[in-house]
């Protein structure tokens, strides 16, 4: 029944995953009412929720513009589904805006797989990231994405190499001069960022360690399955697949390696993640099996997003 409900994509489909949104971002920011006596943060929180809608959607473009999925609601529900782990990340600004360049940058690399405008897609994707850089340090190891990309596809022009360290030059200058409005201090600022820590022993409850420890097996569970699948899906997909895992891989490092850690920082491997649990759910199987994972993962988000408020 459920699988039925986000089989097809309509618009009552994304109204009705918009509205769900809109309600668990409500019941989260009522825990804390004194941002209502704040103009400015009643803005911000606007802001952060839009930004949020339009990475989502953002997502569910990247699987249809490029026929990684079929006509379904699923990469919508499913990044829905992972916000509710770790609801704490819809407060935090930063990491909100620095994910949804990243995935700008994604969509445009995706894309390259038409082999159309490439040089255009390579700088475009380069520059997102060195702009998402500037919210989140260590998002700029996405970068690699755009290396690998250009293996894939268009490695033999010289040119294209080139084009990411420009957009680095150009995302520089932009960043030199919001310092300079802003009285930044640049040097304080890059120090900040570049810090660096290994150790998980951030977890103010158990049931933030909870949260990530059912997260983390579920993703465990999707990649595994998104490895033992690929050979068997069509070819010209195999490359957008492989930099979503990669993409993946990459969001788990610089949960890994950012220090100030806190679940908050698996919000970059949300979006890679609910394109592989869409095509898992999408490969032809039993329809018990089916439902029993769509529960599964209701059951374990609302659990983890209901515990932690």
């Amino acid at each position: 029944m459920i699988s039925s409900v986000f089989r097809k994509s309509t618009p009552l489909n994304f109204s009705l995953v918009l509205i769900l949104m809109l309600f668990f971002f409500f019941i989260y920011q009522i825990q804390d009412l004194s941002w209502t006596n704040s103009l400015f943060l009643i803005i911000k929180k606007i802001i952060l929720f839009c930004i949020v809608i339009a990475s989502v959607f953002t997502a569910n473009f990247i699987v249809k513009k490029n026929g990684m999925s079929k006509d379904s609601a699923y990469t919508v529900f499913f990044y829905f589904l992972f916000l509710l782990f770790f609801p704490s990340v819809l407060d935090n600004l930063n990491l909100i805006v620095a994910n949804f360049f990243v995935l700008l940058a994604l969509r445009r690399l995706i894309s390259m797989q038409s082999l159309k405008a490439s040089k255009e897609k390579i700088f475009d994707a380069s520059l997102w990231i060195f702009l998402a850089a500037l919210f989140h340090f260590w998002s700029i190891i996405f970068i690699v994405l755009v290396f690998i990309s250009i293996i894939f596809h268009v490695s033999r022009d010289y040119r294209n190499w080139i084009l990411p360290f420009i957009a680095f030059f150009i995302a520089g200058i932009l960043f030199m001069l919001y310092a300079t409005l802003f009285n930044i201090n640049v040097t304080e600022y890059i120090n900040a960022g570049v810090k660096t820590t290994f150790e998980i022993n951030y977890f103010t409850n158990n049931y933030q360690n909870g949260a990530l420890s059912i997260y983390a097996t579920i993703a465990l569970f999707f990649v595994v399955s998104m490895f033992s699948t690929l050979s068997s899906r069509p070819q010209i997909l195999h490359t957008s697949f492989q930099i979503i895992i990669a993409s993946f891989f990459i969001g788990a490092v610089i949960f890994l390696i950012s220090s100030n850690k806190s679940n908050d920082l698996l919000v970059f491997t949300f979006a890679p993640l609910a394109i592989m649990t869409t095509s898992h759910i999408e490969v032809p199987q039993l329809k018990l099996k089916q439902e029993m994972v769509l529960f599964v993962l209701i059951a374990c988000s609302l659990f983890a997003f209901f515990s932690q408020l």
